[in-house]
């Protein structure tokens, strides 16, 4: 059991694929990947993400077998050695399957819910399922400017519909996140209008997750590429964190850390030691 909203969860992310958009081959050994693994945690993650498929489109999706390659082992040591929260990003309901094998307890599906299959999976092992807002097919690119009206209403209708779906094939209430979809099947500018209103997917009564780390849609507002996009990614993490979501999917975990820290300190809902004080080593740049 794990209990959200006290205080705002980091999902950092460990990409097994070699192709991701925006760390794709720095971490090109099952090693260096558990080593990836350990450093989140020890930044603040209390969840980390494995994949084996990129989200990068234009592409045809990774075999079945090739997936479960990538991401069972790794998995199996970051559960295992590690002890550490694992979710799997995969929409496939087999490399789902072999995934909670190996130690996942939560399956992030990127496709809404396309196969229903997957919902079962989630039924059958008692692993949570995140259940995210797209219009498009895995690893289709869908940008039409004219696609949504009230966005906001059509993806909470969209959620609702697919969570309908999750409870038909036996999946529990409180197994159920859900995702608005930065950017999957969205213009920047469509992005921007459904996550300033995202505080309406609450009337769903599940957690909300936010994948907003190195998005598109930074990337459009600031003009810098994905490992340039901390900054906004940040004040993106601070809107969520405003609106009520309960876990930001991110990259740069510690950063995000140190932020959401500093944050609840001057809010007034981290209250300091009255001993604090600035490490002697940290006080200057060596």
């Amino acid at each position: 059991m794990l209990e959200l909203g006290a205080r705002p969860w980091l999902m950092g992310i460990v990409n097994a694929a070699p192709d991701s958009f925006s760390d794709g081959g720095r971490h090109p050994t099952l090693g260096a990947r558990l080593e990836l693994a350990r450093k989140l945690l020890a930044a603040g993650a209390e969840v980390l993400d494995v994949g084996g498929e990129s989200a990068r489109t234009g592409r045809p999706p990774v075999a079945v077998e090739e997936e479960i390659r990538r991401v069972v082992p790794l998995i199996e040591l970051i559960a295992g050695e590690l002890g550490a929260i694992v979710s799997v990003d995969t929409y496939k309901p087999p490399v789902a399957r072999a995934a909670i094998a190996a130690g996942a307890r939560i399956v992030n599906d990127v496709s809404g819910l396309r196969d229903p299959i997957l919902a079962e999976v989630c039924a059958q092992t008692g692993a949570a399922l995140v259940v995210m807002h797209t219009r498009a097919a895995p690893r289709e690119r869908l940008q039409d400017p004219d696609l949504y009206g009230d966005i906001a209403g059509e993806v909470l209708a969209f959620l609702a519909e697919r969570i309908a779906v999750a409870r038909a094939a036996g999946v529990a209430p409180e197994q159920l996140i859900v995702d608005p979809g930065p950017d999957f099947a969205k213009t920047p500018a469509q992005t921007v209008r459904l996550l300033a209103d995202v505080r309406r997917l609450h009337e769903l009564g599940r957690p909300v997750l936010m994948a907003i780390s190195r998005k598109d849609f930074i990337g459009a507002l600031t003009g810098r590429p994905p490992r340039e996009r901390l900054p906004g990614t940040l004040a993106a993490l601070a809107h969520g964190v405003d609106a009520g979501a309960q876990i930001f999917r991110v990259h740069d975990v510690a950063a995000a850390a140190d932020f959401l820290t500093v944050r609840a300190a001057l809010a007034g809902e981290l209250e300091p030691q009255r001993d604090l004080a600035l490490a002697e080593e940290h006080r200057y740049e060596r």
